[in-house]
């Protein structure tokens, strides 16, 4: 029974699709912006993003790094360079073992019902014109980015605004240790302190390798993180150092659509019921 009511599902997806027409869509900036309709997916599961992306791992951070990792280690990323980029040589530098994606939760603003959905349904869960920029970071940066992101945990109503920071993650398994005290230096932004050392979080691996602090990955993120946003001042500081490091012209939206087309036939289904044990919260 269950069966065919997802196929009888998946059938009203495709008239949809063929049926739809465009909507426009306020995003944050209070910006119109225009959603093509002819969009639409069907998720087996509630996908959580708001409040609970902020306290630890979710399926919809899962689902959401994974896409953005994918764009970048199937080579596609390529195509999306500047123009200057583009002139310049510019690719991709890292195989896929060196590849991750961090995504602050902050940015998955809303859940994703399960059932039928929309590009107005991503555009709530992103209400921002985000690009995929590429920062180049050794190991040991990217465990301080960690480090900083996750000084807001546990949340409490007083650390809400700070857990906005906290990175969903594809490619890595962390753990954050909630037993130790956050080591804070000088302040950053409104809400966070940048971290004064490595206290709390430790990096378990790296797309199933050991992790290795003076390697350099390829982190894959948003522009908003690429300049720093939130408490992201190390991956600022990374991209500046590296001149490898970019901002493309793909939007982020787009490409979890990509993603949602290319790989999960338009169905996010079992693989994604369930936070996959990235992030070890330990209490």
């Amino acid at each position: 029974m269950k069966k065919m009511i997802v196929l009888m599902l998946m059938l009203m997806i495709s008239l949809y699709a063929v049926s739809g027409s465009a909507v426009t869509f306020m995003d944050a900036h209070g910006n119109t912006v225009e959603l093509d309709e002819t969009l639409s997916a069907y998720a087996d599961f509630d996908m959580l993003g708001g409040a609970n992306a902020r306290e630890g791992e979710t399926n919809l951070g899962d689902f959401w790094t994974d896409a953005l990792r994918w764009f970048a280690a199937s080579g596609l990323l390529n195509a999306s360079f500047e123009e200057d980029d583009v002139k310049a040589g510019l690719t991709l530098e890292a195989d896929e073992a060196h590849i991750v994606a961090l995504w602050n939760a902050g940015n998955l603003r809303e859940d994703l019902a399960s059932g039928v959905f929309t590009a107005e349904q991503i555009a709530q869960v992103l209400p921002y014109p985000n690009k995929v920029a590429v920062v180049y970071m050794t190991g040991e940066q990217l465990q301080r980015q960690l480090e900083a992101c996750a000084q807001g945990l546990p949340v409490s109503d007083e650390s809400m605004d700070a857990c906005a920071a906290f990175m969903q993650v594809s490619g890595i398994e962390y753990t954050v240790d909630l037993t130790r005290p956050y080591e804070a230096g000088e302040p950053y932004g409104d809400h966070w302190r940048k971290a004064e050392k490595i206290s709390r979080v430790s990096v378990t691996s790296v797309n199933g390798q050991p992790f290795e602090p003076d390697a350099v990955y390829a982190v894959i993120t948003s522009n908003a993180n690429f300049n720093g946003m939130d408490v992201s001042y190390v991956m600022k500081e990374a991209a500046e150092a590296d001149e490898r490091s970019t901002i493309t012209t793909a939007v982020v939206r787009d490409v979890i659509w990509q993603y949602l087309t290319d790989v999960l036939s338009n169905r996010i289904g079992s693989e994604y019921e369930k936070p996959q044990g990235r992030i070890q919260i330990v209490k």
